[in-house]
């Protein structure tokens, strides 16, 4: 009897490690997707779509949790105060990385340190359109009009901060021309009023810009990515036209709380990888004329760090305050 007792303690300390690792294999539960914009954005459906894929890969449920507000601000820190365990992760977004620190007096948390960057997802550049039957026919043109008027043209945007009316600074400030900066609550709200004439002009999101330039509604004048774009190969770039300072691309990616194990964040990026390679996720991303992220996580922390910068002094020369 001692003897058989003694051999099922052995068998069982034998097994203990492996009924550990067993337990603590990541990930073993379902995972919450944190996305600090609303449902039915782009952030959102990308969020969703490569979720989706993510989960297949990595064998468990990934839910979207939209927390929307304050410009990213409010989804942004909910991922930063997040338990560091792999169970948290969520969609980090240009504004609130890059540009937030600069434009808001005060944020809940550092984008800088309270988070960790997994991976880039995508890259999109902008389009700047105006009005089918619009006089201007190039950013010349609009220049031109614009110095013979000060303070009279006016662009819209989605509103104060965000990738449309930094663009429109850069333009400003690259031409040394004023213009007026029109503040929506959406894109879409922007470019309803364009196509009515209320404003002049608009850098809008190459994915929203397209239906409506496809249809004939509004012209394409020039697109703020470094090269052009395949999907509409005859427009000029910014650079093309005489304004290389004028390059935006509105990027977003995957990010966790600081204090995520380095074993994790390596298991989490080689599944985004994986998941940006699925013909699905991918025809998304191209189809709308973006491009393509991945890499490692280091590759997208030294994205982050380049436009921090970048943009805290474009809000900065341009005296940009939030509403």
């Amino acid at each position: 009897m001692k003897r058989r007792q003694l051999i099922q303690s052995a068998v069982s300390a034998a097994l203990l490690p492996t009924l550990v690792q067993a337990q603590d294999k990541y990930p073993s539960k379902t995972i919450t997707w944190i996305c600090p914009y609303a449902a039915g954005g782009n952030a959102d459906s990308r969020s969703r779509q490569v979720a989706k894929a993510m989960s297949a890969i990595l064998g468990q449920p990934i839910i979207i949790e939209n927390r929307a507000g304050a410009g990213g601000n409010i989804g942004t820190e909910a991922i930063a105060r997040g338990k560091p365990d792999g169970y948290t992760i969520g969609m980090g977004n240009f504004a609130p990385l890059a540009v937030n620190h600069a434009l808001f007096k005060k944020l809940n948390f550092d984008p800088a340190n309270d988070i960790v960057p997994i991976g880039l997802i995508e890259k999109g550049p902008l389009i700047l359109m105006v009005r089918n039957d619009s006089p201007y026919k190039s950013i010349k043109d609009i220049v031109a009009a614009a110095k013979a008027n000060p303070g009279k043209l006016s662009y819209a945007s989605g509103g104060i901060g965000g990738s449309h009316h930094l663009s429109g600074a850069l333009l400003e400030n690259a031409a040394d021309i004023d213009l007026i900066h029109a503040p929506y609550k959406s894109g879409a709200a922007g470019a309803t009023d364009l196509m009515g004439g209320q404003v002049q002009m608009m850098f809008e999101q190459m994915y929203s810009a397209m239906p409506a330039i496809k249809g004939g509604r509004l012209r394409a004048l020039a697109i703020t990515s470094k090269t052009r774009s395949p999907l509409l190969p005859d427009l000029p770039t910014m650079a093309e036209q005489g304004f290389p300072s004028v390059e935006v691309q509105n990027w977003q990616g995957l990010v966790a709380p600081k204090g995520i194990p380095a074993d994790l964040v390596k298991q989490l990026n080689a599944a985004l990888n994986r998941a940006l390679q699925d013909p699905e996720v991918k025809d998304k991303i191209l189809s709308q004329g973006n491009e393509m992220g991945g890499g490692t996580p280091e590759q997208f922390a030294a994205l982050i760090k380049t436009e921090a910068p970048r943009w805290g002094k474009v809000v900065k020369d341009a005296k940009i305050e939030p509403e």
